[in-house]
């Protein structure tokens, strides 16, 4: 069963950035945030998430909304994989599963009749003020990140 997240206080949480930056949530305070977590860096769903995120930028940001991505991979393949995309925003490195476990997206997945624990792809929507407003889990990449940008309007 997944932690009981929305409408409370954002975990706390610091980690490593893109851009030798390292992020924590008490840096966020002040702008709405939305945090997403992928599988993998240049795989094709995650592509096209960071890829719609990147295209909608700049209405996020007339939100006054700040975009993380956030995954396992390490920091040399998260900047090849901005750097390729053109992405505006920062991405995270995970390797650990720190966040991702604070932040419950962990789960059992199957490929190939093959199971493992993996990133369930998932989204939060995180206010000025620290308070998680949305959580949108099991994501499918398409018509996502407009859903996510009009729940931003609301803010």
């Amino acid at each position: 069963m997944a932690k009981i997240l929305e409408g409370k206080k954002c975990p706390s949480f610091e980690g490593e950035c893109t851009n030798n930056k390292t992020v924590s949530n008490n840096d966020l305070i002040g702008k709405n945030v939305v945090i997403y977590f992928y599988p993998k860096d240049s795989t094709p769903g995650c592509t096209t998430e960071g890829q719609d995120f990147r295209d909608n930028y700049e209405s996020f940001k007339k939100t006054n909304t700040e975009i993380i991505g956030v995954s396992r991979d390490s920091i040399k393949s998260h900047e090849n994989f901005k750097s390729k995309q053109n992405f505006p925003f920062e991405l995270l490195s995970d390797p650990d599963e720190k966040m991702c476990k604070t932040f419950d997206v962990m789960k059992m997945k199957s490929m190939y009749g093959r199971e493992y624990i993996g990133v369930d792809r998932s989204t939060f929507l995180i206010d000025k003020s620290g308070i998680v407003r949305k959580i949108w889990r099991g994501v499918k990449v398409k018509n996502h990140v407009l859903e996510v940008l009009e729940e931003t309007k609301s803010l």
